[in-house]
This record gives C-alpha cells, sequence and structure tokens, in this order.
C-alpha cells in the first residue's frame, strides 16, 4: 500500500545552511544522512569550500533540539591527486558492523566526463561513528558491475544499508545506491540519466549481486530524466523508499515514494501520485529543488532531513510527518 506521507516543513529551516566563515562548508551543505546514538543526531554531510572541492563533515543536535546542530568540521579529506576521491568526497552512508562503523562515500575524481567523472565509492572506518580512516585508497564499488552497462563508470550512494539476518545466524547486508550512466550531452535525459540499484555483502567490504531496482518513468514528467538517492526502511512486512526525481516538470529534483513486499520490485502508484515533496516557489530555499532524503523514526512520527536549491547551496532542512503507523526500522 502506497503511503500518503504528508510533511511539514520546520519553520526554521534551512537548519545547516553554508556558513561563510568556514573554510570547509562556505558554498554548500548538502546528502544529509542522519544517525541517532543515544539522546543525540549525528548528521553526516558533505560541505563546499570557496575552491570547489567537497569534503564530508559532521554536526551533532540533540533529539529534542534537530533544528539545532552543533558543527564539528571535516572527518573524511579528500584522496591524493589522480584518485578517485581527488576533488569530492560525497553523499555519505553510516552504518554499524559489528563493532566499527562504516561510512560508504561517493568520490570525484576531478575530470570533466560529466556523470562518469563519479568513479566509485569509498569506504572508511571508525569505532567511534566520528573519527574515520579510508579502508582503501580505491573505491570498494565500483559502476560497472550491473548487466547492460559493463563499460559504464557512474556511481553515487545517497542510500541506506538494511540487514537481512540469515537461517545459519549470519547477516547478509544490501547496500541501496544511485547508478549513474549518463554521459556528457545537450540532452538533459542522456546527460543525467541515474536508475535505483542494489547490491549485497556479508562483511561490508565485498560486495556483489548488483541489480537495478528503479528506473526514469518516461512518461511522468517529474521523473522522466532520472531517478536516485533510494532511501529503503522496513515497516513491518513491508519496504518504504523515499528516492529524488530529476523530470521535466521542474528541471530538477523532487522527492517522490514507493512501496515493495521483497525490497527490489518497487511500486510507485500512477502517475506522480506518489509524489511526497516538491519544491516550494515561496521559498528563498527550496525554490528550485528538494533532493536527498534522509529519514529516521522519531515516536510516533518521522523525521525527514533533506537539502535544498543549488544540490546543498542553500543548505539542508527537515520536516515532520504526524502519520502514526509507519515505524522506521534501520
Amino acid at each position: 500500500m502506497l503511503a500518503h506521507f504528508k510533511w511539514k516543513r520546520d519553520p526554521a529551516n534551512p537548519i545547516l545552511p553554508p556558513d561563510a566563515n568556514s573554510a570547509c562548508e562556505s558554498t554548500r551543505c548538502m546528502n544529509p544522512f542522519v544517525v541517532r546514538v543515544g539522546d543525540d543526531y549525528r548528521l553526516y554531510y558533505s560541505g563546499g569550500d570557496t575552491e570547489g572541492h567537497q569534503r564530508i563533515c559532521l554536526a551533532i543536535a540533540p533529539v529534542d533540539a534537530p533544528n539545532c546542530f552543533t558543527r564539528h568540521g571535516v572527518i573524511l579529506e579528500l584522496g591524493e591527486t589522480g584518485r578517485f576521491d581527488s576533488k569530492w568526497c560525497v553523499l555519505p552512508c553510516v552504518h554499524r558492523f559489528g563493532p566499527k562503523w562504516h561510512m560508504y562515500y561517493s568520490g570525484h575524481e576531478g575530470t570533466d566526463l560529466g556523470l562518469q567523472s563519479f568513479p566509485g565509492i569509498g569506504l572508511a572506518v571508525s569505532e567511534d561513528g566520528i573519527h574515520f580512516r579510508k579502508y582503501s585508497p580505491d573505491p570498494v564499488i565500483t559502476g560497472d558491475q550491473i548487466e547492460g552497462f559493463p563499460d559504464n563508470r557512474g556511481i553515487a550512494g545517497g542510500g541506506t544499508i538494511l540487514e537481512d539476518p540469515q537461517a545459519d545466524g549470519t547477516v547478509c547486508y544490501r547496500m541501496y545506491y544511485t547508478l549513474a550512466v549518463g554521459k556528457k550531452n545537450p540532452d538533459v535525459c542522456i546527460d543525467q540519466e541515474k536508475h535505483c540499484a542494489v547490491c549485497h555483502s556479508t562483511d561490508g567490504v565485498h560486495w556483489t549481486d548488483h541489480r537495478l531496482i528503479m528506473s526514469p518513468r518516461r512518461d511522468v514528467p517529474n521523473e522522466d530524466i532520472a531517478v536516485a538517492a533510494p532511501f529503503v526502511w522496513r515497516e513491518g512486512d513491508l519496504y518504504r523508499m523515499l528516492y529524488c526525481g530529476i523530470g521535466t516538470r521542474w528541471g530538477y529534483y523532487s522527492i517522490s515514494q514507493a512501496v515493495s513486499e521483497d525490497g527490489y520490485a518497487w511500486h510507485c502508484g500512477e502517475g506522480d501520485q506518489n509524489l511526497a515533496l516538491t519544491p516550494d516557489e515561496k521559498s528563498p530555499w527550496e525554490s528550485q529543488m528538494v533532493e536527498y532524503p534522509c529519514v529516521v523514526g522519531e515516536g510516533d512520527h518521522l523525521r525527514l532531513f533533506y537539502c535544498g536549491n543549488g544540490y546543498g547551496a542553500t543548505g539542508i532542512g527537515t520536516a515532520v510527518t504526524e502519520v502514526t503507523d509507519f515505524r522506521q526500522r534501520r
């Protein structure tokens, strides 16, 4: 059953705008990924500087004041020249694997190849979820693993990781991510083509069994160009997803929803009835676009974190829904 989420935006939005006085996040705060630890929310995100670089940053807020974040600066630096992440580290996804924290992030190598300049998802590890070190200078996931796209390089995170317990007591992990197959072209449908995908792992390092789970719907104008950033959670026997669509309707991202019984075959309803959050033409910070959703369960409702105009050039905001029968488990 497709849920009809009604999100109430926080009047304090954007709750984490770029900081003009910061050397690392003066131009952009984007790609929010929030984890609750005790009584705090840890907000992992990508901050942009005046030289066009993006690094992974951290901000922390009390759970009872989720629009009052304190910045803690950069926690993951760029790779060396020539590496897959030498220009950008973006789209953090954080999950705990036993005693260690894993952060997956997308790298931009600094070339001028459009979406093909994002050649991999990297891994950083931590004992406390705050101080991270890179597992390898190379990506652990690349964009050439799905049938039909053997020569593709573009790949991006922006999704989630779910745990599937097995009969033998082990755990299989699912990572939802974005397959970015677009190539530079005046036609935006070619230039920005993206699909949602999933892969699997037993150790959080080696990822196999890559599958497409959603593609652009060419007859739906809010997502006829691309679908991306699948944020998935379980609700009882169902899987819920918020994801981004780029379409000719706005020309930029909006946020839609989908439902599944197995996490692989997704249902979006008819037309644009699954739109969950759209740009607000009256808002100075999200009039152009809303994108990169992250959802956390909060008592009897859900809380959404997302970013606005210019891919986070105006910062990160939050919204809540009072729907009481959709509980998140991650």
